[in-house]
């Protein structure tokens, strides 16, 4: 098989690492790809959201499955510009890819078909919303309708902050058209986890859950970012949590989507907050978390590809998934700064000795007079499968050691919850 990934992320660059290792693959494309996908696939210089740019270059290269990675080109429409085209892709329509496009139509869907979440409102103008804050009060969360890059959501522990997050999302535009509406929900407290799935639009299949650490700081402090770190499997999410997850979220998630005529195959990821009162959706998202991608991949024994078919032809319900023993954790290197203004162009060393067990995916890397440098906010995530989580943990910073870049920030804590938890 000939394959597109689309994408240049740490999370393509999981994808591109696990579909390598299928023998069914004979040729491996990325768009536009980065610094290290281009040890493993040809990488192309499309941008992600260039979709008639993509469907040329899928039609000229005979491209068998475009695999897309990020959310925008999703979003967009592009597996519809494929799939009208007659060129098999990964990914979910536009409509089904709304639900993570608009927090507003999420909430709505939750709301109608009785699936756990936060008490919300929504407003399209500043004023009301305004008001509203002022009546109920904080601790409240404001959060950007829209995509944006997963800094839109602000939680706010007074009134004062939340009022201050409509402004920069509403009135000053801090993430563009995403402000144009917002959401103002309840502060749900409790550790979060994030269940991914395989679904045909039918079938659903969850992967290992994973839990996401999405400040900049540790302790769960600082602003939010696209994430820090990730490992799997999460204790915290108990085979009782696993399964309420898929029959009380997950499955009717889907067949709601269905049922509102915006059917959905693909991956589809739930974040999760476990409250005193039962697991709750902060959101879904229609793609592979990033980070939780890079641990998720490492611990799947199937042949992605295969997985991927099934989805296509919607026989998912006869495909038997096989997971890894062991545990994985990935630990974000992110550029000085970041998630604010942050440096680029800066040289990285160290990435030609990582210990075995170890993958580095590249997440903002580029070449620059044949050195590997920094060319994003989240750099590297270092991620290590071991046979158990303190003993990935220990790996994973082992092999951050050895890596270096001016300015270079990492949490020191990815995993600690999973070892203090009881």
């Amino acid at each position: 098989m000939r394959i597109l990934v689309v994408g240049g992320g740490g999370r393509e660059h999981a994808l591109v690492w696990k579909l390598r290792q299928s023998p069914r693959v004979k040729k491996l494309f990325c768009a536009p790809g980065n610094a290290g996908i281009a040890g493993l696939a040809e990488c192309v210089d499309i941008a992600a959201e260039n979709i008639p740019g993509l469907l040329d270059f899928a039609r000229r290269e005979h491209i068998d499955l475009t695999v897309i990675g990020p959310e925008g080109p999703l979003t967009m429409g592009i597996a519809d510009s494929f799939s009208e085209a007659g060129r098999p892709v990964f990914g979910p329509s536009a409509r089904a890819a709304a639900i993570e496009g608009s927090k507003v139509l999420a909430k709505e869907i939750m709301a109608e078909y009785g699936i756990p979440t936060a008490r919300y409102r929504s407003f399209t103008d500043p004023a009301p919303a305004a008001d509203y804050i002022r009546e109920t009060g904080a601790p409240c969360v404001v959060k950007a309708d829209g995509l944006a890059a997963g800094k839109g959501v602000i939680v706010c522990s007074t009134v004062d902050e939340a009022l201050q997050a409509v402004d920069t999302i509403m009135n000053r535009r801090a993430f563009g058209a995403a402000g144009a509406r917002v959401v103002v929900e309840e502060c749900l407290t409790g550790q979060e986890v994030s269940v991914l799935a395989f679904t045909d639009g039918e079938t659903v299949a969850p992967m290992l859950p994973a839990q996401d650490h999405k400040t900049v700081f540790d302790g769960d402090r600082g602003p939010n970012t696209g994430g820090m770190g990730a490992y799997a499997p999460a204790p915290v999410c108990t085979p009782e949590i696993f399964r309420f997850a898929r029959e009380q979220i997950l499955i009717p998630v889907v067949r709601a989507m269905a049922a509102a005529g915006r059917p959905y195959r693909g991956v589809l990821y739930a974040g999760l907050i476990l409250t005193a009162d039962g697991p709750k959706v902060l959101e879904f998202n229609a793609r592979f978390g990033d980070p939780e991608a890079q641990p998720v991949l490492m611990l799947l024994e199937s042949d992605l590809v295969d997985i991927m078919e099934a989805v296509l032809a919607g026989r998912l319900a006869g495909m038997k998934i096989r997971w890894r023993p062991g545990a994985a954790v990935c630990v974000v290197l992110s550029a000085a700064g970041y998630p604010g203004a942050y440096r680029k162009g800066d040289q990285i060393s160290g990435l030609e000795h990582t210990p075995p067990g170890v993958a580095v995916f590249h997440a903002g890397t580029a070449f620059q007079a044949g050195r590997v440098v920094t060319a994003g906010g989240r750099v590297l995530g270092v991620t290590a499968v071991a046979a158990d989580i303190p003993e990935a943990i220990k790996l994973a910073y082992t092999a951050v050691e050895g890596i270096h870049f001016e300015g270079m920030h990492y949490r020191r804590d990815i995993g600690r919850k999973a070892l203090t938890r009881g």
